[in-house]
């Protein structure tokens, strides 16, 4: 019997701080919604991981970068918004008092930068999958553009250098002419077929440049018209003069070192550059960037502007977290486009786990604004521990008829889905059932406070401090989070059933 009472206390306390936790747990979600707290602490997240740290989160380039980031249209299309005058209506709203807050907060904290958490925008999304941020990042770090601008500068150096050993070899060949009766026609053609080589060379250059063929493509193209040139020398040639066949053999020999193996000729150009390279050209004092800026001899040059926009544009911190990246991503990747592949994949676990460790940040967060909403419920529900197990103790009544609606509540309710529950129906419907022993009312207080103890000026002094106390442990209480005493509720009403003791058989007459 003594046990039997003990738990039906227990269970009506614990149901009493089910409801409040379900309630608390509305409030402090509906607060999130309208201050937008996981969007704001995800975009801080963000700010931390790219600065590296907290300090360098707050300078002017990593907030840029991220406002770059959140304005990216694979970005924006996460943050979904509704239509419609009605529907718009409470997210405009939503966005004010958020805006306000976040004005506000910043006044306190005197931010330097005077950026709102959210930068420029109204609302962010608040979850962010690791393989959306590491593609935008990349598309905002601009590397596929990089790739291309040095493939691009490269490209035009191995084009004059392949002209160059062209022309040198035909420099040497027209210091012999001069001293050698030949016929003009022949010198002519080898210097219009010459001329063509060139322009062909420019024509497929500028071909790569504009996006109309890959690298490949284009280094088989030059290698077809070198092959197409050295050719038509042999056939413009005599086979009585010698020093025209040695002028044949210098050409061939030249065209079988450049284009003997195509992805040799690639890899020595540097044609498709490897994803360490392209971080260093984001450093202005690195060999790469030197190598491009002596290359160009152009500032008004839409790859150096390009070049130069994102090196201005990066702090240093940036460069030196993702150059840390890179190197492990450099080690595994054998092709420039498998190395963007493995960058993405670096960048996607670093997120990740950023994310897992924001995550932790967020729920302590979030437990001491839960520990706060409890106990301000507690103490505007007059939730007081001690009052609610003394009333529970001494009112039959009220203690079976609490058990009975936890007994309910538990066989309707499904424990992984507590946010199905409709708090307020059920509050209102035991409120019109039931007398919970909270709550500001005559009954309560005189209860309460109106104990036969020694006063001090005809103040209860030991009642108001044991209420108070009753609050705090109910607050600490109601932060436990309504699944915490679901589970409880549970447990004990299993100890309870199984504890009670079997009702006797009927006895049958002997027929």
């Amino acid at each position: 019997m003594y046990l039997a009472f003990i738990l039906d206390i227990a269970l009506g306390l614990i149901f009493i701080y089910l409801i409040l936790s379900l309630l608390a747990s509305e409030i402090q979600e509906l607060i999130a919604t309208v201050l937008q707290w996981r969007a704001v602490h995800l975009r801080k997240s963000i700010e931390i991981l790219l600065a590296g740290d907290l300090v360098n989160s707050e300078t002017k380039e990593i907030i840029e970068l991220t406002n770059k980031i959140y304005t990216n249209p694979l970005i924006k299309s996460i943050n979904q918004e509704a239509k419609g005058v009605l529907s718009t209506f409470p997210r405009k709203l939503t966005w004010f008092i958020a805006s306000i807050t976040r004005f506000i907060g910043q006044i306190i904290s005197k931010s330097s930068q005077g950026k709102t958490a959210l930068g420029n925008q109204n609302s962010a999304p608040s979850y962010m999958s690791g393989d959306t941020f590491s593609t935008t990042l990349i598309e905002e770090l601009k590397i596929p553009k990089l790739i291309y601008n040095l493939t691009v500068v490269r490209l035009g150096k191995f084009k004059e250098l392949s002209l160059q050993e062209v022309r040198e070899i035909l420099v040497r060949l027209q210091k012999h002419l001069e001293t050698t009766k030949i016929s003009n026609h022949i010198t002519q053609d080898i210097g219009n077929d010459f001329n063509n080589l060139s322009q062909q060379y420019t024509d497929i250059f500028n071909d790569f440049k504009d996006h109309r063929f890959d690298i490949d493509t284009t280094v088989e193209r030059m290698k077809d018209s070198l092959y197409k040139y050295v050719d038509n020398f042999e056939a413009n040639i005599h086979p009585q003069y010698e020093f025209l066949n040695e002028t044949l053999k210098r050409l061939q020999a030249l065209r079988q070192h450049i284009f003997q193996d195509l992805d040799e000729a690639i890899i020595l150009g540097g044609l498709k550059p490897n994803i360490n390279e392209i971080v260093q050209l984001m450093n202005t004092s690195s060999a790469v960037y030197t190598e491009i800026e002596t290359a160009i001899h152009d500032d008004n040059s839409p790859i150096y502007q390009t070049i130069k926009e994102l090196t201005d544009s990066l702090p240093p911190m940036i460069v030196e977290n993702i150059g840390t990246i890179v190197k492990r991503a450099q080690y595994r990747a054998k092709s420039t486009e498998e190395g963007i592949k493995i960058l993405r994949g670096e960048l996607e676990s670093c997120f990740d786990e950023s994310m897992q460790r924001a995550g932790g940040v967020y729920k302590r967060n979030a437990k001491g604004v839960a520990i706060l909403i409890g106990i301000t419920l507690a103490v505007s529900a007059n939730a007081d521990i001690f009052h609610i197990i003394d009333r529970l103790s001494k009112d039959m009544v009220l203690r079976e008829a609490i058990v009975y609606k936890a007994v309910q509540t538990i066989e309707t309710t499904n424990a992984n889905d507590l946010s199905s529950v409709n708090t307020k129906e059920i509050l209102k419907e035991i409120l019109n059932e039931i007398s919970l022993p909270i709550g500001w009312t005559r009954e309560n207080l005189q209860e309460q406070l109106n104990w036969r103890i020694n006063k001090v000026n005809s103040w209860p002094v030991v009642p108001v401090l044991t209420m108070i106390t009753g609050w705090m442990v109910s607050g600490l209480a109601i932060a436990m989070g309504a699944p915490f005493w679901f589970d409880l509720l549970s447990k004990v009403m299993n100890v309870r059933n199984a504890g009670k003791s079997p009702k006797p058989a009927k006895n049958q007459d002997d027929n």
